[in-house]
């Protein structure tokens, strides 16, 4: 069906990320794997979500062939107050670094926060400190933060 879409949109492949969650994932490990393979060699892009709030993260990390981490809300959301949090988004980011991959913040809510994410390199970010959702219509207006 993705196939299918990109084909009758035009939609260069590259520019879709796709995300799925960790849960997901790992409820099949083997049909994931084909699923992600497959959507990669047409071009697609892969997200992992809900990154770190399994209790197999690391391990999966080695068969699942993503491109994002996407970092768990739960360690964004007081991440300006919480010692113990920003310890594991630097220890994620340095995770991913090492494994070539990219990292999305999501619940990016306040400057403080941004701030931090930006200090521990993450990539990107998610957030109505960023941007509200919107139509994608309205996405090419956006610049980036």
């Amino acid at each position: 069906m993705i196939q299918k879409e990109l084909l009758a949109t035009k939609i260069d492949p590259s520019r879709l990320v796709l995300e799925v969650t960790e849960t997901a994932a790992i409820a099949n490990i083997d049909e994931a794997q084909k699923f992600l393979r497959t959507l990669r060699g047409m071009g697609c892009g892969f997200a992992l979500d809900d990154f770190g709030v399994g209790f197999s993260s690391f391990s999966h990390l080695k068969h699942l062939p993503v491109d994002y981490l996407k970092i768990d809300g739960s360690f964004i959301r007081d991440l300006s107050r919480n010692t113990v949090d920003q310890h594991l988004v630097r220890a994620i980011v340095g995770v991913a670094r090492g494994l070539g991959k990219r990292t999305i913040a999501e619940f990016v809510a306040d400057e403080d926060t941004l701030r931090l994410l930006r200090e521990y390199g993450v990539d990107y970010g998610q957030g109505f400190h960023i941007a509200e959702p919107g139509p994608l219509a309205t996405m090419s207006e956006l610049k980036a933060a």
